[in-house]
């Protein structure tokens, strides 16, 4: 079963730091990230910047497509105030509640910055080595027919614009 966490960090930096160091523990082989994505949010800016990092290893797990959505649900369209049809309720199927989506919008703020994983159930040793990095985590568990769901949405779509 995969879990995907985001781990918030009080300051603009926290995020890309502990990238890094979760990419030594993989690159030594004590840990497998399956993908990454980063979100940092200057003071004084109106957006978030983000990027998929990938995996420190290998092919990334999910699309840019997933990320990008994922994104815009989080701080572009709540903004604007536009609902996207079938945007959040199809990230409810892949197992993205609108409170998960809502707990991250509320903690992801101007002078913080956030670390999206994709891992197997490693929750405990990424706590361990992140330990002292003052990262608040929220979880969500991905079964494997969310997990199957959620690469199939965005492999159509990434097909599809091709």
């Amino acid at each position: 079963m995969n879990t995907l966490t985001m781990w918030k960090f009080d300051t603009p930096a926290g995020a890309e730091a502990a990238l890094r160091t979760l990419e030594r523990l993989q690159t030594l082989q004590l840990l497998d990230v399956d993908d990454a994505s980063v979100v940092v949010w200057p003071v004084g800016t109106r957006r978030p910047c983000t990027y998929q990092a990938g995996p420190a290893l290998g092919a990334p797990a999910l699309s840019g497509a997933f990320w990008g959505l994922l994104f815009a649900l989080l701080f572009l369209l709540p903004l604007v105030g536009v609902a996207s049809p079938g945007g959040a309720d199809g990230m409810a199927r892949v197992g993205l509640s609108e409170d998960f989506l809502r707990c991250i919008r509320e903690r992801v703020t101007a002078g913080t910055s956030a670390l999206f994983l994709l891992t197997d159930d490693v929750v405990d040793l990424i706590r361990e080595a992140l330990a002292g990095a003052s990262g608040d985590l929220v979880v969500s568990t991905l079964d494997r027919e969310q997990e199957a769901a959620l690469r199939d949405a965005f492999a159509a779509a990434e097909t599809t614009a091709d």
